[in-house]
């Protein structure tokens, strides 16, 4: 006795939602989307090449949606500019004096760090805001 078409459908849909928790892949949950349309086909008595069409037809266009959806959006701001993921985006520090080769070391929270400015101009000293922090050097504008 064979497995019900259903049930290969059902199984194939939970390993594709165990490789997204896996993987972190949403677009597997899009896929899984298709196997569970095709199951549903399969309770229906709809025959094996209807089903395959439909868990394609449902997969295919949950992932074309979901990545027309995805381009749409605003790309989120990088974790080194972006201030709900580091502190220190948006603090001003005082530089008092800038080396030849385009840096300051500057007393910050407790601290050395390093300063580069962001852009071509060239830096003065005065007051600065941080606009990124990349490995330990602040990126900072001119406030």
């Amino acid at each position: 006795m064979g497995m019900a078409d259903s049930t290969f459908w059902w199984l194939l849909a939970g390993a594709c939602i165990v490789l997204e928790l896996v993987t972190g892949t949403f677009y597997l949950l899009m896929v899984a989307l298709g196997f569970i349309a095709a199951a549903l086909m399969a309770y229906l008595g709809v025959a094996m090449t209807g089903q395959i069409a439909m868990a394609a037809v449902v997969g295919g266009g949950a992932v074309a949606v979901w990545y027309a959806v995805r381009s749409r959006r605003p790309q989120g701001v990088a974790a080194q500019a972006n201030p709900d993921v580091n502190m220190d985006i948006g603090e001003t520090l005082t530089v008092q004096a800038w080396s030849p080769d385009g840096t300051a070391s500057v007393h910050y929270r407790g601290a050395r760090w390093t300063v580069v400015q962001r852009g071509a101009a060239t830096p003065e000293p005065g007051l600065h805001r941080v606009v990124a922090v990349v490995g330990n050097r602040l990126v900072v504008d001119k406030a």
